[in-house]
């Protein structure tokens, strides 16, 4: 008798682009052709490192990300990918419903990577676009225009990408109700199958913060919107979105019917999840750690690694969670998504009921209407969404 394998979700972080934002507080940054080629080497022995522990697993998602992927050669991403698909003995071309998507940026794509990426089994692309107004671009320290990026979407079309995300951004420096919606709407016109659209976060240690911060020392021309402006920019997208066919499965992620992120989803689902190089996180049964995160440390102890043992030497801030800690992570991520979180699935997980556990926080949330009960799941109301953060504070226990 075989014994069913779990399922599996695989990151795998590129550290490099183009240039850094202004905004980003992401581990990536510029780098050249031989440190680029480095670290690809190590990865490709990290991944071979997995053999044993690949065995128990079937994976359901690859998620390429950084950095910028697009930013190193396409036959780079294709051995990752052959790599990998040779360490854990599964085949993309021929289990087509594994979602394997790429990050890339406008302005490092060409037809080629596009066709080769295609070829490797990648079948989701998603565009860091964030606006499309090519001022709030140069603001933001983006590379390209919007009319470039137009150019490489209907390329990746061209290609016979059928699953494309264009990721969005909110509350930028200058930014009017007017220009965001004139961005919705060129983006909408586009017809792609998914759209995450974020508000921008002020980050320490980014430019951003120097420039809007809270210890800000100039003062730019172009000030960030208020916070009603704001408020007003993520009802404008819930409703406009909804109009043209995209429901909010999350709180920033919409979606036509199908095309869900299902690598995204196995994060807020508490899934298990495999990340590949520096900095990468991972939740494996009831632990969850880090990979050294400074790229030259990561690559002189990835390109020394066994294929026979797991890579632990990489392992950093290994945490092994408490039922308490997964509790917590039960409903503050689940409560993410729109449909909530399954009150017989928590009481399956963990022989109590969410009402015995939290006894003293949900009558609160249910009398401020922060929360719902609907069929047995419950979720965040509209007026939760505006302040989840801290609706998602009141689950977390004391381990």
């Amino acid at each position: 008798m075989t014994t069913k394998k779990k399922p599996l979700s695989i990151y795998i972080h590129i550290p490099f682009c183009v240039r850094k934002c202004k905004y980003c507080d992401f581990l990536s940054g510029p780098a050249t052709d031989q440190n680029k080629a480095e670290y690809i080497s190590a990865l490709l022995q990290e991944i071979k490192s997995y053999r044993t522990l690949f065995t128990e697993y079937e994976i359901k998602t690859v998620f390429i990300g950084g950095g910028t992927p697009s930013s190193v050669n396409a036959t780079d991403i294709a051995n990752i990918l052959r790599t990998l698909e040779e360490t854990a003995v599964f085949s993309l071309k021929n289990h087509p419903e594994i979602e394997t998507t790429i990050e890339i940026n406008p302005g490092t794509i060409t037809k080629e990577k596009l066709i080769l990426y295609k070829e490797a089994g990648i079948n989701r692309i998603s565009f860091g676009l964030q606006s499309t107004n090519n001022k709030e671009l140069r603001l933001l320290g983006r590379i390209h225009t919007f009319e470039e990026f137009v150019e490489n979407y209907w390329m990746a079309r061209e290609v016979g990408f059928k699953n494309i995300n264009i990721d969005l951004m909110s509350a930028l420096p200058g930014q009017t109700l007017e220009s965001y919606e004139a961005t919705l709407n060129q983006v909408l016109a586009l017809n792609p199958e998914h759209i995450s659209a974020y508000s921008l976060i002020i980050e320490e240690g980014t430019p951003f913060y120097e420039m809007y911060g809270e210890d800000a020392k100039v003062t730019p021309k172009e000030s960030l919107p208020s916070e009603e402006a704001e408020r007003q920019m993520y009802d404008l997208t819930r409703r406009l979105l909804h109009e043209h066919g995209y429901e909010r499965y999350e709180i920033s992620n919409y979606a036509k019917e199908g095309y869900e992120c299902k690598h995204n989803c196995t994060y807020w689902r508490r899934g298990e999840y495999l990340g590949l190089g520096c900095g990468a996180a991972s939740l494996i049964g009831h632990t969850r750690f880090g990979k050294i995160s400074e790229t030259e440390e990561y690559v002189e102890v990835a390109s020394k690694l066994s294929c026979d043992a797991l890579p632990k030497e990489l392992y950093v801030n290994v945490e092994h969670l408490t039922t308490e800690d997964e509790m917590s992570e039960f409903m503050f991520l689940g409560l993410r998504m729109m449909q909530g979180v399954c009150m017989t699935e928590f009481e399956a997980c963990f022989k109590k009921t969410i009402s015995e556990v939290y006894s003293n926080v949900l009558p609160e949330l249910y009398k401020k209407n922060l929360i719902e009960e609907v069929d047995g799941r419950i979720a965040l109301t509209l007026h939760g969404i505006d302040i989840s953060n801290y609706v998602m504070s009141e689950f977390l226990l004391d381990s």
